[in-house]
């Protein structure tokens, strides 16, 4: 079973690239779920139209201009949830259904666009204080029920300097504040690994580049694409990379896709 997340940047612009890139994921075994974030469109103008031609079935929770997520997948997804339920937000960020994991069982996958928080000690960051917290209740609660659970997206959060080009630079900067890490830390506290950490990767390896000043090209990144995943899901993983491949391409997304593997 593969499941992926990549942050599109606007499914209208992308939609060609994604398809293109599940296309040649086929090659490979092909792509069980992709969670998709900021779509950058309403509900009415998701193409699903293109990803049932190319063999997909879609949940998608879309939002004007902003934010947005969905889940592609191969198999139908059940007991589909919309945002962080008992959390007042009028942000689409937050996706969730439960998939067959390929082995007689199933997997429930929760795919999220964290927010950015735009700046520490802003009201935006407060708001994603306590938006990692509502989160945080609502993952706990639904690892009760679903044991075999992956939580994937943009995190827009660092994990440690391993996950940043310049740590010196941007240390207490947004995405690497402590504030927020210690977020995150309790998200893993739940009893979730942090998927990509599980192998041996490539030093300064990365799934954000900003568009200015030739960042991808001179990889100057973050790692802030991330791939949570239950205790009981460790022993199946057999690989997480970022494929950087699709950050070439003309008019590409900022972010590349992160693709995790299990039996």
């Amino acid at each position: 079973m593969k499941i992926a997340t990549w942050n599109v940047n606007s499914l209208s612009v992308r939609l060609p690239q994604v398809l293109d890139w599940l296309a040649a994921q086929k090659a490979e075994g092909g792509v069980d779920v992709l969670a998709l974030q900021e779509l950058k469109l309403t509900d009415d103008k998701f193409p699903l139209a293109a990803f049932t031609e190319a063999g997909y079935q879609a949940q998608w929770f879309g939002q004007k201009t902003y934010n947005g997520v969905a889940l592609i997948s191969s198999a139908a997804g059940t007991d589909v949830v919309k945002n962080i339920p008992g959390f007042e937000d009028d942000m689409s960020r937050v996706i969730g259904a439960t998939y067959p994991d390929g082995a007689g069982g199933q997997v429930r996958v929760i795919g999220a666009y964290f927010p950015n928080g735009q700046a520490p000690e802003s009201d935006k960051f407060v708001y994603k204080m306590r938006w990692l917290d509502a989160l945080r209740d609502w993952v706990g609660s639904e690892m009760q029920k679903h044991p075999n659970l992956v939580l994937l997206g943009d995190y827009n959060i660092t994990f440690d300097e391993l996950d940043m080009w310049d740590p010196v630079g941007l240390a207490g900067t947004i995405h690497c504040t402590d504030a927020e890490r210690e977020k995150l830390q309790a998200l893993v506290g739940l009893g979730l690994t942090d998927s990509f950490r599980l192998f041996e990767q490539p030093e300064k390896s990365y799934s954000w580049w900003d568009y200015r000043e030739f960042a991808f090209r001179r990889n100057r990144g973050l790692r802030i694409d991330h791939i949570l995943i239950s205790e009981p899901l460790k022993t199946r993983a057999t690989s997480c990379v970022v494929d950087r491949s699709p950050r070439k391409n003309e008019r590409p997304s900022d972010h590349a896709p992160v693709v995790l593997t299990l039996t």
